[in-house]
């Protein structure tokens, strides 16, 4: 019995392999660019989602800036429209309370998770990066305190509590939070400034909640934030802590009056 053996080449065979490979490759390809349209249509909604959400936050900035200066303007007219002193008094203790809860509530809410940046001077929050001097220097000014921005934003900040806190200023060199804590809860509510080895920032006080008001370069993604005291912070950190109360009887009427600090 012979057995034949062909030499020739199964060309079906190669034929086939052939097919089947294009048609994993064909797959692989239609696979990746529906991936590949899906992922762009999502970034694209994304983009879109933050831009809208920006452009709202700004809008709402910019709504709330003009309500304050209309309410400034009132208050001037109620203020040097008063009679007698105790009318003027009463103007200022309600202003000072309408001042601290546009800053605390209305305004620095509104800066959370604007990102930190040394170089940072953005004036528009959720847009840029802000330094901590800025962030103090710009909310203050945008509620209508006539201060000089940028230079006190690139000076000592203990410069500019020392004038907007005047004689209410307390320093403390190498002492345990909880010193802090105490000081600032026997002060009593209120907003206040604080100035450390490299930082700055605000203290708000009520109803015996302390928080530290600032833009973090711990978190420089986050930014600006509220935290407490004892957070992993640069006020818990610093050796040295100068606090100064904002929003003195003087204070409170330089506002009303639009009086220029230097």
């Amino acid at each position: 019995m012979n057995f034949l053996v062909s030499d020739t080449p199964n060309h079906t065979l190669g034929i086939q392999i052939d097919k089947n490979l294009v048609s994993i490759i064909h797959g692989i390809l239609i696979y990746y660019t529906i991936r590949y349209l899906f992922m762009k249509k999502i970034l694209y909604t994304l983009i879109i989602l933050v831009a809208s959400i920006s452009y709202a936050q700004n809008k709402k900035y910019t709504s709330t800036l003009e309500e304050i200066n209309k309410e400034r303007v009132e208050i001037k007219y109620s203020y040097t429209s008063a009679n007698t002193s105790s009318e003027r008094d009463s103007i200022i203790i309600a202003t000072r309370a309408y001042l601290f809860k546009t800053l605390v509530v209305d305004i620095f809410p509104l800066w959370y998770g604007t990102p930190w940046d040394f170089n940072g001077h953005t004036k528009t929050p959720g847009e840029g990066k802000i330094a901590c001097g800025y962030f103090v220097t710009t909310t203050l000014q945008d509620v209508g305190f006539d201060i000089p921005r940028y230079k006190w934003a690139q000076s000592a900040s203990e410069v500019f509590i020392k004038k907007l806190a005047t004689d209410q200023v307390k320093r403390f060199t190498n002492k345990p939070l909880n010193t802090i804590e105490d000081f600032l809860l026997d002060s009593g509510n209120g907003l206040y400034l604080v100035g450390l080895d490299d930082h700055t920032g605000f203290i708000s006080v009520e109803n015996k909640k302390i928080r530290f008001i600032h833009a973090s370069y711990y978190k420089p993604e986050i930014g600006v934030m509220a935290e407490a005291l004892d957070s992993e912070n640069p006020l818990k950190y610093s050796k040295y802590r100068v606090i100064g109360k904002l929003l003195s009887d003087t204070m409170v009427r330089n506002w009303i009056k639009g009086v220029r600090y230097d």
